[in-house]
């Protein structure tokens, strides 16, 4: 089994005590097998970092990746079937074009893995997946899949219905239409538990529907509530504690003007995108200093560029923007590193630097947060997908 050792680098692990020491990192297997600051172990292969950061490979926990082709019109739009406000039978990974470059620029970034979800057309949009940013074929690519059901709070759906003149053109319906199909999900479970535990009861015909929203009642995927205002962020709250779900609200806009409130509630918020124009009425308190506000709530906050709202290969400018507006350098690093594993239910895996954690790896010239520093080289699970040679 191939020995990689990186020596002469300044780790940064993104732990929770912030860790950094310069040392050496070995890798073998495809995991963290090693580090330390004292003489490194032999290896097959050594990289010498010259004095860079080493830091782990950046999430993002929101994107569309894949799904809208980079410079194409409706010939490469995959990411919303508004054809049915509700689709949680629908797959992110069937629509994925991983030949898209979207993916490659971000990893060169420092990008390495991915939650690509649909859109935001329909209050239920389908189903999210974990992937890596490197590889040919969707189904290499996977971390997690299922990791999420995308649903859709707001004007988004109001608006794309509104112009077909069908349900839902108001809140109220997008709340409803979710509810309805999170009790018949529910019976529909009932049922399928009961014909499982008793061979005379009948198990319910088949819905892909209903069946797509069964790990979700079961706690073993989250709920992704895209939601920009306050009142839809507590009213995705409130529809999921209705059905016992896993909440994670998405962009939360609005999150940091009720941040008391929320840190009440314990759940996640991936704040962003920022880089953008307030394109719509639901946006207008939309501020860089959001990010930092939620952190100094004690809200487990990431950041997220919504590929391709931003390219995801600005991922790391963002952080910088979220600092300049008042963000602990420490909180906007594991903004896109250790805190959306743990939104991922991953953080065993990814997100930190640590021995037996997945060797997803960024070598940087110097401060990831710095516009100058540039990306010398990643890896993935222990493999060189990229080396800068200019």
């Amino acid at each position: 089994m191939d020995r990689t050792l990186m020596t002469n680098v300044h780790v940064w692990t993104m732990d929770e005590q912030d860790t950094r020491f310069f040392g050496w990192v070995l890798i073998e297997g495809g995991v963290i097998a090693a580090m330390g600051t004292d003489a490194p172990p032999a290896a097959d292969t050594v990289w010498d970092g010259g004095g860079g950061v080493l830091t782990p490979g950046l999430i993002d926990i929101h994107a569309h990746l894949g799904l809208y082709g980079d410079g194409l019109g409706f010939e490469g739009a995959d990411g919303n079937e508004d054809t049915d406000p509700v689709t949680p039978q629908l797959r992110a990974i069937d629509g994925i074009d991983p030949m898209d470059r979207g993916f490659r620029e971000a990893l060169e970034a420092g990008v390495t893995t991915v939650a690509v979800s649909p859109g935001s057309a329909n209050p239920i949009g389908g189903q999210i997946a974990l992937l890596k940013t490197a590889g040919r074929r969707v189904d290499d690519m996977i971390r997690k899949a299922p990791l999420a059901i995308k649903f859709a709070l707001g004007e988004n759906p109001k608006t794309v219905y509104h112009d077909k003149d069908e349900t839902p053109v108001t809140r109220m319906a997008t709340a409803a239409l979710i509810r309805e199909q999170l009790y018949k999900a529910k019976e529909y479970l009932a049922r399928c538990d009961r014909a499982a535990r008793d061979p005379d009861e009948d198990a319910p015909d088949y819905d892909s529907k209903l069946d797509a929203l069964v790990p979700l009642l079961r706690g073993e995927v989250a709920a992704h509530f895209h939601a920009h205002r306050a009142d839809d962020i507590f009213t995705a709250l409130r529809i999921a504690k209705e059905f016992g779900l896993r909440p994670v609200i998405v962009h939360g806009t609005e999150a940091h003007l009720v941040a008391d409130l929320l840190a009440d509630e314990h759940v996640p918020v991936v704040s962003g995108p920022h880089m953008t124009d307030r394109s719509k009425p639901e946006i207008r308190n939309l501020s860089d200093a959001a990010p930092g506000l939620l952190c100094k709530a004690g809200i487990p906050t990431a950041i997220t560029v919504d590929h391709p709202e931003t390219p995801l290969r600005l991922l790391p400018m963002a952080l910088m923007l979220a600092v300049r507006a008042g963000m602990e350098r420490r909180d906007a690093l594991r903004a896109v590193t250790a805190v959306p594993a743990q939104i991922a239910g991953m953080d065993d895996r990814i997100g930190r630097l640590a021995v037996g954690m997945d060797a997803d790896l960024v070598l940087w010239s110097g401060d990831p947060l710095d516009i100058m520093t540039q990306v010398h080289a990643v890896w993935i699970g222990g493999a060189p997908e990229y080396r800068r040679t200019v």
